[in-house]
């Protein structure tokens, strides 16, 4: 039952992980490459990871416009 509860955790958190980096590039019009590395080097990346504020239950476009919003100068090339 645990392990089941985890599973289900991992992959609620990578599809948040995915609607989240697909909207950055949506937004941001870049690559999903570009989300991709931009997000995994985020605050917002390692919050989520370490569930960090209950922040993984946010609406994934929330989410986007916060690390747009606030960790602007990752867009920054």
């Amino acid at each position: 039952m645990v392990n089941n509860m985890n599973d289900r955790n991992s992959i609620y958190k990578q599809n948040l992980e995915d609607d989240i980096i697909t909207q950055v590039a949506k937004i941001k019009n870049i690559s999903l490459r570009d989300a991709l590395n931009i997000y995994y080097k985020s605050r917002l990346a390692r919050q989520i990871n370490d569930g960090s504020y209950g922040i993984e239950n946010m609406d994934f476009k929330y989410l986007a416009n916060d690390l747009i919003e606030n960790e602007s100068e990752l867009f920054k090339k």
